[in-house]
């Protein structure tokens, strides 16, 4: 093979054919604005064991970019890079030519991280600030360095960082993989449609790897979840959007893997572009992906990836050297002014990309197109994404990678979701980011919470929650669809948890219970835990449906975590992020099917009665609207300044009602254009065609009485109870006359229906013309 001059664009590994069409080679460009020389080191595996075949210099260019066309390459080249430079932490260099580095821009890591005093750029000191000497593989020994000066007052403490390393890590360091980039050739699901959308927020390994009828040899990975019987679950639900942790190739932190855990979630990439190998039951990562976004599409359910771009995984100054810190530390992170020895950290992972540079956002901003148009993904959740919009003067929804994204014509379609905040300087930021961003809205979460453990004063609040968060994200152009409402996340106390634990209990992390919430705004009703206590049993499950019943019956986009359907259980762990085992997996074997059911009753409705797909918000308490929202007392009284205003009320009913005319037709005729959701109508149910629903919400810890209000025009003179949150009273199918007292038992949630066809097959028939 020969080294040509080659091509600084595109960055990364790219295979190059002759115009005849035959291949010519591959072209490697890698972006280092104050490196002074780049090597790209070519490895075989033979006998068990990675070895060098060949070292090539790259061209510098007036770019930044060394780059090289290797005739004789092709497909399948392992490679990774030697980047030469100053060691200069004080001054943010940080380069290391011993350390064997990864492309930012590989599609595919080969071999396996292997943790150890090697994969540190800098030497390790002793408690004299004295170089221990270089522990280069396993077993070396680590006596200081006979004759080193002893380091100077003030310059640090052990472990400190001034000294480069000499140990070659490459032994110990994945490879990146050249590999061809073929367009994702699957069935695409409209884009630009964002209405009525139920999220189903998962982790690909935790959601298949204890499920039946998923053979084991594909169980946590990317073919695991495009097997049929997942499909079908997922299908069966109701779900749309599957929203995946990560799956960027991650790393564990050090300190997990020194007291023998791992890095569960994922929020640690090492590549923007590379799936996680781990997830891939073949040797094909990439197919393997692509097959099971096939397989989603093919169900009517889009894909949305969540993305870390906010740090990466080698941490703060004393992390390992992966890849951007020995490429150009400089460039590649935010750094402290005063002393570029250390990391601005508001990622509170160690680190943060410098989202200011542009080459930052180029590497970005063509992940972004990568996973679209190469791997087929719909859309995209940024963590922290604070951290993405924070310039020089602070937090801006003008930052260069909100313009950069908002105006690629290959991205116009994404569904875009942030979570509005980080640690660092002004990270609470929900609702102020650019119009085309849904956001994780965690003011819903709260007040729902709160509302439903039964704390007080909450009536306004909830209301707007209820009815979409208009306060949070009406002043940008955005409607309901744009917050996203949870009562549970990854992050946190699963549902059936949050009904059982009032304190986290978080021992198995190791941290002594120090990590994850510690205000959760949750209730154990009557004893921590596990309980065989009949009636805490009942409360607890009547909490859980009051809490789904409210996320999936109200405005704005709901997102449902994986497993809240059937009541799984973290044994009390609100941050999970270390349990790769049984306690952060889903436990399939506790399936409560009543609680599933219910969740696919509550889904059906929400898609069928035409409540839930507005753009707009609406500002009337009148019921001459399209999709008017009415609340009332439980007097059945419109509610006035005065009832908002009874701080100890814990009672509140919502009306939504509509009429036929153009503004509802068109909708409608919207519904029925949606071909590619998936028909999950429950067998043997009608859909349900109703004129208005009202919703009695009842936190109060004794049983009460609902005085229910006049339907609006045309929809009749009585209501039918659709569903219920105390067990079995739905199945009545009663009826209830206006006026009439409804009889509610404490923390308690009703739906009721009046003017149309109903959902249950036993209410065939049934009209209130």
């Amino acid at each position: 093979m020969q080294m040509l001059t080659g091509k600084p664009w595109p960055l990364g590994s790219t295979l190059v054919h002759a115009a005849n069409g035959d291949p010519e080679g591959v072209n490697f460009a890698l972006f280092s604005a104050h490196a002074t020389r780049v090597e790209l080191c070519l490895f075989e595996f033979q006998n068990g064991q990675w070895r060098e075949s060949g070292r090539f210099e790259l061209m510098p260019s007036s770019q930044q970019v060394f780059h090289g066309l290797l005739q004789g390459g092709g497909e399948g080249l392992f490679y990774g890079y030697r980047v030469h430079g100053p060691y200069q932490p004080q001054e943010g260099h940080r380069f290391n030519p011993a350390k064997l580095l990864l492309d930012p821009y590989a599609r595919a890591f080969c071999g396996r991280w292997q943790y150890g005093p090697w994969q540190l750029g800098y030497a390790r000191v002793d408690e004299q600030g004295r170089p221990l000497a270089a522990v280069c593989h396993p077993g070396d020994a680590e006596p200081p360095v006979p004759g080193a000066p002893k380091r100077e007052s003030g310059s640090g403490g052990i472990g400190d960082d001034l000294w480069a390393d000499p140990c070659d890590n490459a032994w110990a360091m994945p490879k990146c993989q050249v590999v061809a980039d073929t367009r994702f050739t699957g069935k695409r699901l409209p884009g630009g449609q964002w209405r009525n959308e139920v999220i189903y927020e998962m982790h690909l390994k935790g959601f298949t790897a204890a499920m039946a009828g998923i053979p084991p040899e594909l169980r946590g990975t990317f073919a695991g979840l495009a097997h049929p019987v997942a499909i079908a679950y997922l299908k069966s639900l109701g779900i749309t959007c599957v929203e995946l942790l990560p799956v960027h190739a991650f790393l564990s932190e050090p300190f997990l893997l020194e007291s023998g855990r791992s890095n569960y979630w994922g929020y640690n990439s090492i590549g923007f572009f590379a799936p996680h190998g781990a997830y891939s039951a073949s040797d094909d990562a990439i197919g393997e992906f692509k097959q099971m976004v096939s397989a989603l599409h093919d169900a009517g359910i889009k894909l949305v990836l969540d993305v870390v771009f906010n740090h990466s995984a080698e941490g703060n100054r004393q992390g390992p050297t992966v890849s951007f810190r020995g490429l150009d530390n400089l460039s590649y992170y935010r750094l402290h002014a005063a002393d570029k020895r250390f990391y601005i950290n508001d990622s509170g992972c160690g680190n943060c990309l410098d989202i200011s540079h542009p080459r930052v956002v180029q590497l970005l901003m063509d992940s972004l197109r990568y996973w679209v148009d190469i791997m087929g993904v719909d859309g995209f959740r940024f963590d922290l994404a604070t951290s993405l919009g924070r310039e020089m003067q602070g937090f801006s929804n003008r930052a260069g990678l909100f313009d950069a994204l908002l105006q690629d014509p290959e991205l116009q379609q994404c569904v875009l979701i942030a979570e509005p905040w980080d640690i660092g300087p002004g990270g609470y930021q929900l609702g102020q980011f650019p119009n085309r961003f849904a956001e994780w809205n965690d003011r819903y979460r709260d007040t729902l919470r709160r509302f439903w453990r039964g704390d007080a004063g909450l009536l306004p609040e909830l209301a707007r929650r209820l009815s979409g968060s208009g306060d949070l994200f009406e002043h940008s152009g955005r409607g309901p669809q744009s917050s996203i409402n949870f009562i549970c996340s990854h992050d946190g106390f699963t549902l059936r948890d949050l009904v059982s634990y009032r304190e986290r209990h978080n021992q198995a992390n190791g941290e002594n219970n120090r990590d994850g919430h510690h205000e959760n705004f949750s209730a154990n009703h009557g004893v921590e835990g596990e309980s065989k206590d009949a009636a805490i049993l009942a409360l607890r499950a009547r909490q859980s449906r009051n809490l789904l019943a409210s996320l999936l019956l109200s405005q704005g986009t709901p997102m449902l975590l994986a497993g809240d359907e059937f009541g799984n259980s973290q044994s009390g762990n609100n941050n999970a992020y270390c349990q790769d085992n049984p306690l952060g997996w889903l436990d399939w074997h506790r399936e409560d099917t009543e609680l599933g059911a219910f969740v696919r009753k509550l889904i059906h409705i929400r898609r069928d009665c035409g409540f839930y797909d507005s753009d707009d918000y609406i500002h009337t308490d009148a019921l001459q609207a399209p999709r008017a929202l009415a609340w009332f007392a439980a007097s059945g009284e419109a509610m006035t300044p005065g009832h908002w205003g009874e701080v100890q009320c814990r009672s509140l009913q919502l009306m939504q009602s509509r009429q036929l005319n153009k503004s509802l037709q068109r909708a409608e005729s919207h519904q029925l254009s949606k071909s590619h959701q998936p028909n999950m109508s429950p067998q043997g149910e009608n859909k349900l065609q109703t004129e208005a629903l009202l919703i009695l919400l009842h936190a109060g810890d004794s049983n009460s009485h609902f005085c229910l209000p006049s339907p609006p025009p045309g929809a009749g003179e009585q209501w039918q109870l659709l569903l219920s949150s105390e067990a079995g009273r739905d199945e009545q199918q009663s009826c209830y006359p206006t006026a009439s007292s409804f009889a509610v038992a404490a923390f308690s949630f009703q739906l009721l229906a009046a003017g149309g066809r109903y959902l249950s097959s036993s209410a065939k028939g049934a009209s209130h013309d």
